[in-house]
């Protein structure tokens, strides 16, 4: 009865332990993935500084600034979703700073009913944060410029759509310039963070694999009284 049962037992148990040594991982994971979202909303709610001359992407990012000039003529329309609102289009237009360079402005979302509305430009002090997406892989759909519709923000390619800097301000403050959309700043929400639920899983799986072993244990000593 006992060579029957071993290997069936040390495969419990080994399955047991891989299990339990993926949940204990993702739970470091989780531990991981806090810190790192905890310095991102800290760098977000910083004191903005004025745009820097040569924004890095590695450096910068989420880095707060302030900047005045023109929003230009002209946007580009990214569908999107709030839980709250449906679909929404952000907007994304050109801005042209007091010291001549042209930069992209998220400006924030618009609701579905208002994507062809007239929204204005001219002059206007804003506050944002500077932000690279990653929203573009190989399944993202290609523009529809028949319908003026875009599904991510690419901003090499929006940058090219509309004559400006490869560089993205989010704004985040209403400023007293009328926008003609409420403002969709960066936050943390959209950085998945499933860490827990895998943790969670793997610990049920292993308590699932011991169950199993025991009962196959108590078979095979059933079978060999």
């Amino acid at each position: 009865m006992l060579k029957r049962m071993i290997w069936p037992a040390v495969i419990g148990v080994v399955g047991t332990a891989i299990l339990l040594w993926l949940g204990v991982w993702q739970v470091h994971r989780l531990e991981w993935k806090q810190d790192i979202l905890a310095r991102i909303e800290e760098r977000i709610a910083e004191d903005p500084i004025p745009l820097p001359d040569s924004p890095d992407q590695t450096r910068d990012q989420y880095q707060p600034v302030t900047t005045s000039g023109t929003i230009l003529p002209g946007e580009i329309r990214i569908l999107a979703s709030l839980r709250d609102a449906g679909p929404v289009f952000r907007i994304i237009r050109a801005f042209e700073t007091e010291g001549g360079r042209r930069i992209l402005i998220d400006m924030g979302f618009v609701p579905e009913a208002a994507r062809d509305a007239s929204r204005p430009g001219g002059p206007a002090d804003l506050v944002g944060n500077l932000y690279w997406p990653d929203e573009v892989d190989g399944f993202t759909p290609d523009p529809d410029l028949e319908a003026a519709i875009w599904f991510a923000r690419d901003i090499p390619a929006m940058a090219a759509a509309l004559d400006t800097e490869p560089v993205l301000v989010v704004v985040r403050d209403r400023p007293e310039t009328d926008l003609g959309a409420t403002p969709f700043p960066v936050d943390t929400t959209g950085i998945p963070n499933d860490h827990l639920s895998y943790a969670v899983t793997w610990f049920l799986m292993a308590v699932a694999w011991m169950g199993m072993t025991l009962f196959l244990l108590w078979r095979i000593s059933k079978r060999t009284i």
